[in-house]
């Protein structure tokens, strides 16, 4: 501590520790030159620790200076130094002044200087006291709460108050209205010059005496009964900042005060705080907004953490009961969310600070779904309102009609935003018409219970979290939860229905802008049919109606968890065939893009096709066809593909879909039974007549995008034909497509059944591994078990292939999942991976295990696409301990690939058949060998393969 001269007492002193000040002789603690609001046994606390800067202050010594003639509990001293620390706060930025040592005080620990200061003469009053005055007019009360992440809203309604003579803060409870007004009211009126006179209005309850209360407030004594007359007499030539807190319960009464002050006191400003409007002339509403908090998802240390100000509030509050508390990082994660799921609101974020100190930041943020039960407890100094959260909102319930408090509970079933149309269509019967309705809705808004969003064309209203759950519980203790839940069901069936309709003849994103907002509901309503209590034949009803929107929205797993949900909640008593066969079929169809063509898929297909059969509903059995021929495609079954292809064309001669969803299909069963001439004929012939499916067509929604599965396909067909350059440029086009489709499923299976697969066999290893992370993003917002399984298994492929031998063993687990799963899309090729690194590693036994194992699904006729490549890992596998075993297999590999038109097989088999010649000293066989081959290749000379065979042969003799 510096000092200029020595005083005979600190009350003569001013200390300074920026940006504060403080005159203990003046009980005076300025920030820069604005006052900072604090109670005096804080303030003696401050005097004791900043006359002592450095030193440690014992509690006992804190006590004896705050409460000199008294005996206090030593948490008396904890809340005031609390109160204390609040105070030495810089718009919610703790600076660090006030250090506690465990068990013994405090100690100041902010450099401080002191000058002495010459005593001032008593401030005079800016004008004189009415000669009728009685008490002076009410100073602001002490600040209930810390100002956190507020200083551009004081900022603003600073601004505005210059131009405004009336302002009214508006917003719900708990908001911080009345904690914004007081530092709003305190630097406008010091600006100004101003009297201020702050009035509470929540402890009046009859708006006859409201006039009155506002008199005493200014020291106006009312002896006529008409108050609001001399009232104005008092305050006509009066500047005054009149500061009207918690309007709402006399809106009416309040309203019609202040606009005949505003009009006959032309000096008189009004700052008010009410949860909606007062509607005067001249009035300016300002809304206040909740405190600001991270988005679901993000990552947080507690440095960002406390870039927000709700999180700001919370440690700063925590730390009032905690003493010493700061924010970990390990708390930063679970604070987020328990701000979040407060949506920012300041009291509540503020009570359930005050648990922490009994259940930690993980406990409270996983027991805030009983949140009312939660937050009971408050400070003793908050106004009875405002003590816990259910009373805050008992205060605003309690004011509402009881045709608004009606209105309330039943929206309280909407999960998430709604419109006026919803409104309606939910609320509307014998009590409620539809205008009565949209009163109550803008009502609710006025009063801060409901938000309105006004970004969008169609206005979208919300009750916040905290407000919703109120509600609720006031929906069951009236015990209307039954009727309204099912209200809302029904209501979203209907509308889900003719979503259905128009599906047909309006654009894809319009679609979605009207109806994908109704998922949230959707999955609200189906939670409670399907409880106990519920209603699970009308969820059945719903499920089925939500087909559409789960397909359209790529929520596949969804869907499908839904299906079989209601197929099994119905009980055995679906409510018609029509519904059965409309789940099973989103079931199979989910089933088969999360699972691919396993054999519960074929059986589920083959009842969706019975089922369209009896009903000859010619939709659903092409969408069956198609499901079958999916499974037989990759079952690499042609003439099973081609049976049912006649069959397409024989229920629909007239339906174009034929070449666009079967053509492929045979396309692609004739590259995996091993036949690439007659694939990339079919292949290509479906491209060069391809077109985008009818809108209205319902098979559509259940497909991939048919040209970049095509694409896709080709592209694998070009590399086992020696083309590898052109299958790169190909798996590039199926990637723009499947990309410009906009369907993740159709993008999903272009990377893992093409692109990644080719830049594997190619040995462009950076772009498999970029492939990979794409998919991997698409993964995160489409959530199927079974890929997560695939996207392992094919980054240990990928690490294998790199010659990481530790990703062996996830390669192994990997592909027994997928196996068991009865996975079959591209699996052959994981497993000859596998057998092959075996090998590598000293396991020959459990490699040729496994290649004997594919071997006999490709002799029957499965996967013959690899048949050749599966030889040749074999003769690999063998060739240490028998050198002819594994010529004849190379042989027989080369021979198969020739027939089959593969190229890239035939290369590989051939390499391995002239290496194992030239270990021999048969050089110049193993060479012509390769040469012969090598000399096919017209592309794709900077290819993995063809690199390793040119060093092959730059290395023979």
């Amino acid at each position: 501590m510096t000092t200029s001269d020595q005083p005979s007492s600190s009350a003569e002193r001013e200390y300074s520790f920026a940006p504060f000040r403080f005159i203990p002789g003046q009980q005076l603690l300025l920030h820069g030159d604005t006052p900072v609001r604090l109670g005096n046994r804080a303030l003696d606390i401050l005097a004791e620790l900043v006359e002592r800067p450095g030193e440690l202050v014992s509690k006992r010594e804190l006590m004896a200076r705050a409460w000199p003639t008294s005996v206090v509990e030593e948490s008396n001293l904890k809340v005031h130094v609390a109160a204390l620390r609040r105070a030495l706060c810089d718009d919610g930025r703790e600076h660090r002044y006030v250090a506690t040592v465990s068990g013994r005080g405090y100690r100041f620990v902010a450099p401080v200087t002191s000058q002495a200061r010459a005593a001032a003469p008593p401030a005079a009053l800016p004008f004189p006291l009415p000669p009728a005055a009685g008490e002076p007019p009410r100073r602001l009360p002490s600040p209930a709460a810390v100002l956190a992440g507020r200083s551009e809203t004081i900022a603003a309604l600073l601004r505005i108050m210059e131009q405004r003579r009336c302002v009214n803060i508006v917003g719900p409870g708990g908001i911080g209205k009345s904690t914004v007004a007081l530092p709003v009211a305190e630097s406008c009126a010091a600006q100004a010059g101003l009297e201020l006179c702050f009035v509470d209005l929540s402890p009046i309850s009859d708006a006859q005496f409201l006039a009155g209360a506002v008199a005493a407030a200014i020291g106006v004594t009312i002896q006529t009964g008409d108050a609001a007359q001399p009232l104005l007499a008092a305050l006509r030539g009066r500047p005054l900042l009149l500061v009207l807190d918690s309007c709402e319960h006399l809106i009416d009464a309040a309203a019609a005060l202040a606009e005949r002050l505003i009009q006959g006191a032309p000096e008189l400003r009004i700052l008010a705080t009410s949860r909606e409007p007062l509607r005067i002339a001249g009035e300016y509403v300002y809304r206040l907004m909740p405190l600001a908090y991270p988005a679901a998802g993000s990552t947080l240390t507690a440095a960002s953490a406390l870039a927000f100000s709700a999180i700001q509030l919370f440690a700063l509050r925590a730390a009032d009961c905690q003493d010493g508390y700061q924010l970990s990082d390990a708390d930063a994660q679970p604070v987020a969310e328990i701000c979040r799921r407060l949506e920012g609101i300041p009291l509540a974020i503020e009570l359930a600070a005050t648990r922490m100190d009994a259940l930690g930041a993980a406990g409270l943020a996983a027991r805030l779904g009983d949140r009312f039960q939660l937050l009971k407890r408050g400070r003793r100094s908050m106004l009875e309102r405002h003590r816990t959260l259910e009373a805050a909102l008992d205060w605003s319930y309690e004011l509402l009609s009881a045709r608004q408090q009606a209105l309330l509970r039943a929206l309280s079933v909407f999960a998430g935003g709604f419109t006026l149309d919803d409104a309606t269509g939910l609320c509307q019967d014998a009590q409620f018409d539809a205008a009565t309705i949209v009163d109550g809705v803008a009502n609710l808004v006025d009063k801060s219970l409901l938000s309105a969003d006004t970004s969008q064309p169609c206005v979208h209203y919300r009750l916040l979290d905290t407000t919703k759950a109120y509600a609720q519980e006031k929906l069951d203790q009236c015990g209307e939860t039954g009727y309204k839940r099912r209200r809302h069901l029904e209501y979203h069936r209907a509308l889900l229905e003719r979503a259905s309709v128009e599906w047909d003849t309006i654009p894809g994103a319009e679609w979605l802008a009207r109806y994908g907002r109704c998922l949230d509901d959707v999955r609200a309503a189906l939670a409670w049919a399907f409880a106990p209590g519920g209603d699970a034949a009308l969820g059945t009803c719903l499920t089925v109606s939500a087909i559409p929107m789960w397909m359209q929205l790529s929520l596949l797993e969804e869907g499908r968890r839904c299906a079989e949900r209601a197929l099994a909640g119905a009980g055995g008593t679906l409510p018609d065939a029509c519904a059965e066969m409309k789940l099973r079929a989103a079931w199979a169809a989910a089933t088969l893009y999360a699972n691919g063509p396993i054999p519960a898929t074929e059986a589920a297909w083959t009842r969706v096709l019975a089922l369209a059969d009896g009903l000859q509903d010619k939709e659903y059995q092409l969408m069956a066809l198609w499901g079958t021929a999916v499974c037989r495609s990759y079952a690499g079954e042609p003439q099973a593909v081609q049976v049912l292809h006649e069959r397409f064309r024989s229920v629909a001669p007239d339906v174009d879909a034929a070449p666009v969803s079967m053509e492929r299909l045979l396309g692609t069963a004739l590259y995996y039974a091993g036949d690439q001439a007659g694939a990339r004929r079919h292949l290509q012939c479906m491209l060069d007549h391809y077109a985008p499916p009818v809108r209205g067509s319902r098979l559509a929604r259940f497909q991939l995008n048919q040209r970049a599965a095509a694409l896709g396909t080709l592209a694998c067909v070009l590399w086992l034909q020696g083309c590898p350059e052109q299958a790169a440029d190909t798996a590039q086009a199926a990637l723009q497509e499947a990309r410009a489709s906009g369907h993740a499923q159709s993008m999903m299976y272009t990377i893992s059944n093409a692109a990644f697969p080719l830049m594997l066999q190619t040995g462009d290893f950076a772009a498999a591994e970029a492939h990979l992370a794409e998919l991997s993003c698409y993964m995160k917002t489409h959530a199927l078990t079974q890929w997560e399984t695939l996207w392992r298994c094919m980054q240990a492929t990928l690490q294998v292939a790199r010659g990481v031998a530790a990703a062996l063993p996830v390669l192994q687990q990997t592909v027994m999942e997928l196996q068991e799963a009865g996975y079959r899309m591209h699996l052959i090729s994981h497993l000859g991976t596998l057998a092959e690194a075996l090998g590598t590693q000293d396991q020959r036994a459990a490699g040729l295990a496994l290649a004997n194992g594919a071997l006999a699904a490709c002799e029957a006729g499965e996967d013959r696409w690899y048949h050749a490549e599966l030889l040749r890992i074999k003769g690999a596998l063998l060739e240490p301990a028998d050198a002819g075993a594994a010529e004849q297999l190379y042989r027989q590999a080369l021979a198969l690939s020739a027939e089959q038109g593969a190229l890239s097989w035939q290369l590989r088999a051939a390499a391995s058949l002239a290496r194992l010649k030239m270990r021999h000293g048969a050089q110049q066989e193993g060479r012509q060998l390769l040469e012969d081959v090598l000399r096919q290749f017209s592309e794709g000379h900077g290819t993995a393969d063809l690199l390793a065979a040119r060093a092959l042969l730059d290395q023979a003799p």
